[in-house]
């Protein structure tokens, strides 16, 4: 059984981009990373039905949802040599343009750190209960549907 403590992946509304300059300042002053590898999920603007997706209402399962990275985690961490990993979901409204998802690896070499991302980015898409509902510029709403 892992030591590390199961944490909120959550924040209220977008990601701001100050929060992920914060992120990398605070790794720079870690000497043993030679490596970071990023993914941001943005909100686009998709036509659907002709109406324009204006952002997106972001909904979880909270205590499951950080269940269930805390696990994801924690296999990334066996399988990867990491130093850092770093997942932080929109909960709430996301307009067009923002950042919604913020995923940071960090290892002292960079296959590691790239490889563990895209792993971990499509583990959270698959696994991870987080629901968002597109809302549409008539203010109607659709539930997304995820895609690869």
């Amino acid at each position: 059984m892992s030591e590390r403590k199961v944490k909120s992946i959550f924040i209220q509304g977008p990601i701001s981009p100050a929060f992920i300059a914060e992120s990398l300042l605070h790794h720079s002053r870690k000497k043993n990373i030679g490596a970071h590898s990023m993914f941001m999920g943005q909100v686009r603007n998709d036509q659907i039905n002709d109406r324009e997706v204006t952002g997106i209402e972001y909904t979880a399962y909270e205590d499951m949802a950080n269940e269930t990275m805390h696990q994801i985690r924690e296999d990334i961490f066996a399988n990867y040599p990491l130093t850092c990993l770093h997942v932080h979901h929109s909960l709430g409204h996301v307009a067009a343009g923002e950042i919604s998802l913020f995923v940071f690896t960090s290892s002292a070499h960079r296959a590691a750190a790239i490889e563990a991302c895209s792993v971990l980015v499509e583990r959270i898409k698959k696994e991870v209960p987080i629901w968002g509902k597109e809302i549409l510029d008539d203010g109607t709403g659709k539930w997304k549907q995820s895609t690869p």
